[in-house]
C-alpha cells in the first residue's frame, strides 16, 4: 500500500536517503566520480534543515514577507510503500510563472522505479496543487535524463520549449528543459 503524507522533521534521513540514491542514479554519471561522491553525501544529510520546525518571521516584517518567508520552503511531501519511504516532492508558488506552482524538487530512489510509487506521489502532488487554487505546474528537468523526461510525459506534462542551463558546482553546465501541465 502507497502512504503520501507531507514530510516532518522526523523524516530528514528517509528524504536524504530517497534524494541521495535518485541523484547518483539519474546524475552521477555526468560528473567526475570524486564530485559526484560528494554530491550525493551533501543529499543524504541536508533534508534535516529543511523539514526542521520552520523559523518564525518577526512580526515586524510586513504582512506579505512573513508570507514568504514561511512558504520559502515548500510543500515537501513523502510517499512510502509498505512503510518504506520511496519517493519524495516539493513544490511551491511558481517564482516566474505566476499562478502556476513550480515542482522543484521530485525524486523516487531506484528500488521504487517502476512500482508506481512516483506515479502515485505525482497525482497527490497535483491534486494538492488544484485544492491550492494553482492553475498547473512547471518544473525543470535535466535534458539528458530519457527516464525522467518520459515519466513527465506519462503523468500528462509537456514540454514548453524553454531550456536553461544548471551548475550543480562542478562548473559543469549541464541543460534543462522545462515542462508545464495546466487543468
Amino acid at each position: 500500500m502507497i502512504e503520501i503524507r507531507r514530510a516532518g522533521p522526523a523524516d530528514g534521513d528517509a528524504l536524504g536517503r530517497i534524494h541521495a540514491a535518485a541523484w547518483e542514479a539519474a546524475y552521477g554519471p555526468f560528473f567526475e566520480p570524486e564530485f559526484a561522491a560528494r554530491e550525493v553525501r551533501s543529499r543524504r544529510t541536508r533534508w534535516h534543515a529543511r523539514v526542521a520546525a520552520p523559523a518564525q518571521p518577526s512580526t515586524e516584517a510586513p504582512v506579505q514577507a512573513q508570507a514568504q518567508a514561511l512558504a520559502g520552503r515548500g510543500t515537501i511531501l513523502l510517499a512510502e510503500v509498505e512503510g518504506r519511504p520511496l519517493a519524495l516532492s516539493v513544490f511551491l508558488p511558481s517564482p516566474t510563472r505566476p499562478g502556476l506552482a513550480e515542482i522543484a524538487t521530485f525524486y523516487g530512489h531506484p528500488d521504487g522505479w517502476g512500482t508506481g510509487v512516483a506515479a502515485a506521489l505525482m497525482t497527490e502532488t497535483l491534486r494538492r496543487l488544484s485544492d491550492e487554487g494553482c492553475a498547473g505546474a512547471h518544473l525543470w528537468t535535466l535534458r539528458d535524463t530519457p527516464r525522467s523526461r518520459r515519466f513527465y510525459a506519462k503523468c500528462g506534462f509537456t514540454e514548453t520549449g524553454a531550456t536553461r542551463t544548471f551548475d550543480f558546482g562542478e562548473g559543469n553546465l549541464l541543460a534543462q528543459v522545462e515542462y508545464e501541465r495546466t487543468g
